[in-house]
């Protein structure tokens, strides 16, 4: 084992002791045993708890707005009244947001966890179709919403029985069903947050999956998942300051105060927890992103110091290689994480040459995990770039073959996880849940590996994985090789059908302008990196950027349709 992670390891073993901050014990439910922070808030209100003891620091920087943890709890807290006792929202009833990243998405989470409900935030990148089938599939009775998704929702909003609080814009007038966040809170100005008793067990909230292989399933957590999941990233924090003290050393002598970029969208995990959550309980600055834009996150950065940025590969990679940032003052920013994909070499390398006092890192994590996996910061980023970081400590991690049998160490397979922080399951998705669920032990879909050291690597996703004459091979390798040249700027790789092999492998690249780079290039290079049998049949150039979700990720499928009807290129 190498040293960073016997730091790591040492870390854990210290702060994870019996009358430790974090200390882990072993608990059954549902007959299972797992391993759990004994003292972990029980519910979401505990979570919230010391945000109140931050009063008038400054918590939110939005779009020339700021606001104190103050002015969000309060708001919270009369949202939590007018739904208990104007709307009348009942214990356990699904209450939805669907918005773009406002303060008002912040407090009407925080409200609506608060006072016994579900949360269920929506992908506002969801046009009317989407949501109507989410606010349907959950039972939803109540929704909060911006202006645009209002207008989505409107014609929808009788047939299926839904109140909707409009937080910002001016729709006049306002459809039947739909109300102001200012009317919704006329009775309940001033008002406390009422006292609500909710049990670990109870339902925290829903956020839907993607969809990107049919309809999106609702991953239905406790507050006890969440609570734990808060408290691991938390205990997580602590053990990489601990292996890197000359790193945290740096930062504190900085002279900048914390600050952390929020471009992440916050109906996914990686924005709810890595930054919102963390960020309130810890009294620590959000500058939010309405969405990503490069040119704006490099102007926050200089104006606002920003110190922390957490971002799927893809935005940090825009950030790292843009022409303007070299002209920007950067020089706040020192804490660079990756996440919600694995991370190419070409992106710790960029962090590394073009960050003062870098202190990077990664992660790996998941919806029905909220988001937990692992994560490594610091040096062993340095270390062993391309790796997804440790098993976090209340974490589980099995590798089987396609039989479910047990593989050796350094052998990809498919990944099952088991904790304490799976979601309780899918809602109304029994057969997904028959599926995907086995004794206590969740398929993630992915296909990975521990190496000697315990340093996590992921191949690619199980329905990635091409089989070509009876090899499997991993896109995902094709690109992160490819990735590193340079002048290569996007790269998608895929699989299509094929009489004799089953299936080859074909590519799409994105490169930079002017790179004379053509198919028999890019054969030659990876035929020096990769095995014959990896490189791509077919490749094909574009000159547009790569069609991406919400999350930075791209749409892989939507491009090998594309390709498969001979409409890539250009």
């Amino acid at each position: 084992m190498d040293q960073i992670k016997q730091r790591f390891d040492e870390a854990y073993r210290q702060i994870t002791a019996a009358g430790s901050p974090w200390e882990i014990a072993e608990t059954t439910l549902e007959g299972y045993t797992y391993r759990a922070f004994s003292k972990a808030p029980r519910n979401l209100r505990e979570v919230f708890a010391p945000a109140r003891l931050h009063g008038d620091k400054e918590f939110l920087v939005y779009e020339g707005e700021r606001w104190s943890f103050a002015r969000l709890m309060r708001l919270a807290d009369e949202i939590g009244h007018a739904l208990l006792t104007g709307a009348g929202i009942a214990h356990g009833e699904r209450v939805a947001i669907a918005m773009r990243n406002y303060p008002e998405w912040l407090a009407a989470f925080i409200a609506i966890t608060s006072v016994g409900a579900v949360a269920v935030p929506l992908n506002s990148w969801g046009r009317a179709e989407e949501l109507e089938y989410a606010l349907t599939d959950a039972g939803v009775r109540l929704v909060f919403c911006d202006q645009q998704r209002l207008e989505y929702l409107a014609p929808r909003l009788g047939a299926l029985g839904i109140s909707a609080i409009l937080v910002r814009g001016a729709v006049a007038p306002l459809p039947a069903g739909a109300q102001s966040l200012d009317d919704f809170l006329s009775m309940s100005a001033g008002a406390s947050l009422p006292e609500v008793d909710i049990e670990p067990r109870d339902l925290a909230m829903m956020l839907y999956t993607s969809g990107t292989t049919g309809k999106p399933k609702g991953a239905a957590s406790t507050h006890l998942a969440v609570c734990q999941a808060v408290t691991c990233f938390e205990c997580s924090g602590a053990a990489a300051g601990m292996a890197n003290p000359e790193a945290i050393g740096a930062m504190m002598q900085s002279g900048f105060a914390p600050t952390v970029m929020l471009a992440y969208p916050l109906f996914h995990v990686s924005g709810l927890y890595a930054v919102f959550l963390l960020s309130l309980r810890a009294g620590r600055r959000i500058v939010m992103m309405y969405k990503w834009d490069v040119q704006r996150a490099l102007e926050y950065i200089e104006s606002e110091k920003v110190t922390m940025l957490t971002g799927a590969p893809s935005m940090l990679l825009e950030l790292l290689e843009s022409p303007a940032f070299a002209r920007h003052d950067t020089s706040s920013l020192m804490s660079l994480g990756a996440g919600g994909a694995a991370t190419p070499a070409k992106l710790g390398k960029l962090m590394f040459e073009r960050v003062r006092n870098p202190f990077p890192g990664a992660g790996w994590g998941m919806t029905e995990t909220n988001a937990l996996g692992s994560s490594f910061t610091g040096q062993a980023f340095g270390e062993r770039m391309g790796s997804s970081g440790f098993v976090q400590p209340i974490m589980e991690l099995r590798f089987l073959d396609e039989e479910g049998e047990e593989l050796p160490p350094g052998v990809p397979g498919h990944i099952w996880v088991k904790s304490i922080t799976l979601i309780q399951g899918y809602w109304n998705r029994p057969d997904a849940n028959a599926k995907e669920f086995r004794d206590g032990w969740f398929n993630t879909g992915d296909i990975g590996y521990l190496d000697a050291d315990g340093y996590l690597f992921l191949s690619d996703r199980a329905k990635d994985m091409v089989i070509r004459g009876g090899e499997n091979v991993y896109p995902l390798e094709i690109e992160s090789t490819l990735m590193n040249r340079p002048d290569v700027i996007e790269v998608v790789a895929f699989g299509v059908p094929d009489e004799q092999m089953g299936e080859e492998v074909a590519m799409v690249v994105r490169a930079a302008p002017g790179a004379p780079l053509d198919a028999a290039t890019i054969r030659a290079w990876l035929g020096e990196r990769l095995a014959a049998f990896k490189i791509p049949r077919y490749i094909e150039f574009t000159t547009t950027p790569l069609p991406r979700n919400a999350l930075q990720k791209i749409l892989k499928r939507d491009i090998r349709a594309a390709f498969i009807e001979g409409k890539v290129g250009g």
